[in-house]
């Protein structure tokens, strides 16, 4: 969900990528396009620091090696990755695994639609939004509906910037209480927390420096058990001894819940913390995500992370190449490449994470509503480009920063961008990617045009997502 990218308050994303095409080589494969980025993208780490004494950081030192920018830090499971053969590469900061010696990119991707695949993701940051103001500050900076979300329910969000209504960043978010909330952001992004911190110093400024108590989460791992096995393999390990089979079983867990659940590990005792269980991910299967406090038990992390790759047969540890190609194929944004300050949700055809009942004006107070809430009435009059899904012809795939033309122009205009793309290993080898192009060229059907490697290819545009997301929700 992350990559790093300098905002860029109302830039043409068209001009913006046009630039990108001139400067930046295109990769043969989807492993080595994703390394080329996200080394390109390795200097731009994150300095909690600077934000000390605002937010309440804890143990920042688990995860920070080091004061300089250019050194990568590590997260909790770096040890393990190496032991396990991962072939690691900078990511936001991050020395991350890009995938690791047992399967290949393809044979990664294909054992998690198959099976059930583990990923570390503990380089996003976790938050804790708590107070008498939390909902209200939350309510502004994102267009969700969040005072209708349940305790430990969740949805999918965007943070958006003040006036402009670009996406600073999407983010999922979980009420835990009646004032509390945790939620999830991209890998370190400096901009997100300066954003966040301005958004909450000018809440307590005008209500009271108790009113919102803001926490990163940084003494917890998080890790992705995704694929149809997951929940099998994660229902073995629920420790229920004295807890009601209602909590443990995990059949009454859907897409977008939560609970605080013990494992059992190999000694017959339980985790020494709870750990956070959310039915959620991003590779449109079934799957989980695990935040595993740290405090007092550092090797954690590792004893969940051995015990779920107990079962070999079940479950392999997967990297950031297929976690690249699986959400792509889910029709799942990566921030950065597919959605920037410079779109808005109705642009990036993320219209849905505004409430319904939040898209008339005298209700509509979130940043940026009075440029988001005509984009959303009438499209067609207000938008001037949209997000969509694209089949390209055999051949090399449209990378990155492709331009997009008009077929029926003898002059070849650009109309458009591609933002990712890459062969899709479950439509084996299909040429996929999403982009965008004006507003006219967007709906299914229409034939274009596609520059690769300065040669044209014929493509079309489709709807999202290329594999139909199998989120479990009830029947």
């Amino acid at each position: 969900m992350s990559a790093m990218r300098p905002l860029q308050r109302g830039a043409s994303l068209l001009a913006s990528r046009s630039l990108y095409l001139q400067s930046t080589p295109i990769a043969l494969n989807a492993a080595s396009r994703l390394q080329g980025q996200l080394q390109r993208g390795s200097g731009a780490a994150r300095q909690l620091p600077q934000l000390a004494g605002r937010a309440s950081i804890s143990k920042p030192g688990v995860r920070y090696s080091s004061s300089s920018v250019n050194e990568l830090s590590r997260t909790q499971l770096y040890d393990l990755h190496l032991a396990r053969g991962a072939k690691m590469v900078p990511f936001a900061g991050f020395s991350m695994p890009l995938q690791y010696s047992d399967l290949s990119h393809v044979e990664s991707h294909n054992w998690t639609r198959e099976k059930a695949s583990l990923f570390d993701v503990s380089h996003m940051v976790q938050h804790h939004l708590s107070g008498r103001g939390a909902m209200e500050l939350l309510m502004k900076v994102t267009p969700s509906s969040l005072d209708k979300l349940k305790p430990n329910t969740s949805t999918l969000s965007c943070l958006l910037e003040e006036g402009t209504g670009g996406i600073v960043d999407d983010c999922v978010i979980t009420r835990r209480g009646e004032d509390s909330f945790y939620f999830v952001t991209n890998a370190p992004r400096t901009e997100d927390l300066a954003f966040l911190q301005a958004e909450i110093d000018a809440y307590r400024k005008d209500h009271g420096a108790e009113s919102i108590k803001w926490n990163i989460l940084e003494d917890r791992a998080l890790m992705a058990l995704q694929g149809p096995l997951a929940a099998q393999v994660l229902q073995s390990f629920i420790h229920t001894e004295g807890v009601s089979p209602e909590e443990t079983d995990l059949s009454t867990l859907y897409f977008g819940q939560c609970r605080s659940l013990h494992l059992t590990l190999p000694n017959g005792s339980k985790t020494p913390h709870p750990l956070l269980i959310s039915r959620t991910g991003y590779t449109g299967e079934d799957g989980f995500e695990i935040s595993i406090p740290t405090e007092g038990s550092p090797s954690l992390p590792s004893e969940v992370a051995e015990l779920l790759l107990s079962r070999p047969d079940e479950v392999r540890l997967a990297g950031l190449a297929a976690r690249d190609s699986l959400r792509l194929e889910a029709g799942m944004c990566l921030y950065g490449h597919d959605i920037t300050t410079a779109q808005t949700p109705p642009a990036a055809a993320l219209g849905w994470v505004i409430g319904k009942d939040r898209r008339d004006p005298a209700t509509g107070t979130f940043n940026g509503a009075s440029t988001i809430l005509p984009q959303v009435a009438s499209p067609a009059k207000t938008l001037s480009q949209r997000r969509v899904g694209f089949t390209i012809e055999k051949g090399p795939p449209a990378r990155e920063g492709a331009v997009v033309v008009d077929l029926a122009d003898e002059s070849r205009a650009q109309i458009g961008v591609i933002t990712s793309g890459l062969p899709s290993p479950s439509l084996g080898g299909t040429n996929i990617a999403m982009g965008y192009v004006k507003q006219g060229m967007h709906k299914k059907g229409t034939e274009v045009g596609i520059l690769v490697r300065n040669r044209l290819r014929k493509a079309s545009v489709v709807g999202m997502p290329w594999i139909e997301s199998k989120f479990y929700k009830p029947s």
